[in-house]
């Protein structure tokens, strides 16, 4: 969940962000597997870089970032308890992203002069098979497959409130190497975001969050599981300016409802440094 996601900067801004996250909770594998009770301690660390820039007159972005795990894993494998240890370098994640309607490409002192308005922006976020990753384990960092996630967003201003929404589609190619050289693929997987929450003044902003996830059934050389994912998740997210060019942004979220797929709680935290070309 990422609130002010096409929120609107000025033209040239970069942003650099160190974070780390904590998951705690269920883990969700191929039913076909005989492990059961999987449980997980997961703390992952980030660095992201992100730059704004004008396309026709539109304001549009690129991010990268490069995430690095570790896990420790309890459960019963055929019945026995068992533990696992996994830490390595995850998948790096790429975003492109343009404002189609508001939040038009403006200097930083136009921008500062600027009554802000609706954001229709567009997406496409791509997960590259980059982490660690052997097929003879069952859990691994890495996925060994293409994800791209293409979504529409729109953020409406109402006053010092804000409400947002966002719909976007991950799709994913073939692991052609999952546990022992078998096949595994996955249908889409849809994504729906809701956001809501008040600015005290910039850089200082509240959010309520809320997801929902459904599809992303998998097969296994061609054989179906019955595993059609149907979860929600919510949260609250907090950003806090701490100088001229500093920010920090904390975020907690857990599983609302979930059918199939992990039940998570997470805690967040993220420090980010901004600056503009000249």
């Amino acid at each position: 969940m990422e609130p002010r996601s096409y929120s609107a900067v000025p033209l040239g801004t970069n942003f650099v962000v160190a974070g780390y996250a904590r998951s705690t909770g269920d883990v969700s594998l191929d039913p076909s597997l005989p492990i059961t009770d999987l449980q997980a301690r997961i703390n992952t660390y980030s660095l992201g870089y992100s730059h704004s820039f004008g396309v026709a007159g539109h304001l549009a972005s690129i991010a990268a970032l490069l995430p690095y795990a570790n896990a420790n894993l309890t459960g019963n494998v055929a019945g026995v308890p068992g533990r696992a240890w996994r830490s390595g370098l995850g998948d790096v994640r790429f975003r492109i992203a343009v404002n189609l309607l508001g939040g038009p490409a403006l200097t930083p002192q136009e921008f500062s002069q600027r009554v802000p308005s609706t954001i229709l922006g567009a997406s496409l976020s791509a997960v590259a098979p980059t982490g660690q990753y052997q097929s003879a384990r069952i859990i691994n960092v890495g996925s060994n497959r293409w994800a791209f996630k293409p979504e529409l967003g729109l953020s409406q201003p109402v006053g010092n409130w804000f409400v947002e929404g966002a719909a976007g589609v991950w799709v994913f190619t073939d692991n052609t190497d999952f546990f022992g050289g078998k096949r595994r693929s996955q249908t889409p997987l849809a994504v729906l975001q809701w956001h809501g929450g008040y600015t005290w003044r910039p850089g200082l902003w509240i959010a309520a969050d809320m997801t929902y996830l459904t599809g992303g059934r998998t097969r296994i050389n061609g054989v179906q599981n019955q595993d059609l994912q149907s979860s929600s998740r919510y949260g609250v997210t907090l950003s806090v300016p701490l100088a001229a060019q500093w920010s920090t942004k904390l975020a907690w979220s857990r599983g609302l409802t979930t059918r199939i797929g992990g039940n998570f709680q997470t805690v967040a935290v993220a420090l980010q440094y901004r600056w503009f070309n000249r």
